[in-house]
């Protein structure tokens, strides 16, 4: 396996964690069982909360940047035609099948907002490293600026569960901009991140182990951060004013949560690299491998098939955060026992067949 080919797959290794980590969070949101288990359980799957999303957008901007890199490095004229309009075609699927999830009740959908994303990728892909890193900074204290002008809370029920007024173009617009689960501002930062880092060299197989230090790092620096600016404005701001400026949760998507997870998500793929580097040829690491090459089937499923199941059996909203952790664990082993079978005939998944025949 060259180096190449082992950092894409270990990408795909990574990206199957991120599959896990949002089957979780999303079984836990889906079930109403945020807090309806004992303080351990409720805190293990408090961890993915906004970090296995975060970590499947940069993941997405990475490998955008790697799909692109010979039209980028070239300037060839009519390959960059060729990417933008693959790219656009692929955000117009995107988008469609978002709608479809948001149409059948799932109003956590990412892939409306992972459209928008792909549209900016058709536009960034030959702008240069300095531009979209300012451009990356930039949005990110404008977003943090806008959680002190706007009422990120307009629209939301207090639980942060019902939309109203979604289906219009002002609550649509607002939601997808500003207010939803993954807004533009600031989620867009995680794609172009992931953009920018697939350009540099962090990725190959001797900087992994700097990339892990520096990114636990940065990720333990960060909620040492928003631990103290919380403590330290609580007396002046009052406690929900300052978590809702520092906190590391991703609603609020404040600039500390983008920056810690962007730490965090790089050093799951640090980790992910170093793993299949070390067991390249382990059936297990073959099999997550396989499951990452089939992360937007496996989205998809995940809601149609794992929801849709419960919801038919009359046992969706059942409240327990036990249930939810293990439902989504016997998901994943499914999805992961199929992608591994799918992949012994097939080039790719499902879902990513209709893609690339579309794009």
């Amino acid at each position: 396996m060259n180096e190449s080919t082992q950092r894409i797959t270990g990408l795909d290794f990574a990206r199957a964690w991120a599959i896990f980590g949002m089957i979780i969070v999303n079984y836990k949101l889906a079930m109403q069982a945020e807090n309806g288990g004992a303080t351990w359980l409720v805190a293990i799957a408090g961890l993915f909360e906004g970090r296995a999303s975060a970590l499947f957008v940069i993941l997405a901007g990475i490998g955008v940047s790697l799909m692109n890199a010979k039209a980028r490095n070239s300037m060839n004229k009519e390959l960059i035609r060729q990417i933008r309009y693959s790219l656009c075609r692929r955000a117009a699927f995107l988008f469609v099948v978002g709608i479809f999830l948001l149409l059948i009740g799932w109003n956590a959908d990412i892939l409306h907002y992972y459209a928008v994303f792909m549209l900016i990728a058709s536009v960034m892909i030959t702008v240069s490293d300095k531009k979209m890193l300012s451009l990356f900074v930039v949005i990110l204290i404008a977003s943090q600026l806008f959680l002190v002008i706007f009422d990120y809370s307009k629209g939301w029920d207090v639980n942060f569960h019902i939309y109203s007024g979604f289906w219009t173009l002002a609550g649509f617009g607002r939601n997808l901009m500003l207010n939803g689960f993954h807004p533009i501002f600031p989620w867009v930062c995680f794609f172009l991140i992931g953009m920018w880092i697939g350009r540099k060299r962090w990725l190959v197989r001797e900087n992994s182990p700097k990339l892990l230090l520096y990114s636990l790092s940065g990720t333990v620096l960060l909620e040492m951060i928003s631990y103290s600016l919380v403590k330290w404005t609580s007396p002046i701001l009052d406690i929900e004013a300052a978590n809702y400026l520092f906190t590391t949760k991703p609603m609020p998507p404040t600039m500390l949560y983008v920056l810690s997870a962007t730490c965090s998500a790089l050093a799951i793929i640090a980790i992910s690299l170093y793993v299949v580097d070390r067991f390249r040829n382990s059936l297990v690491t073959q099999a997550f491998i396989n499951t990452g090459q089939l992360s937007l089937t496996h989205y998809i499923g995940h809601v149609v098939i794992g929801l849709g199941f419960l919801e038919a059996v009359g046992h969706l909203e059942n409240g327990k955060l036990s249930f939810a952790i293990a439902y989504g664990c016997g998901y994943f082993i499914i999805a992961i026992i199929f992608s591994y079978v799918w992949r012994k005939s097939m080039n790719r998944g499902p879902v990513e067949l209709i893609m690339r025949k579309m794009s």
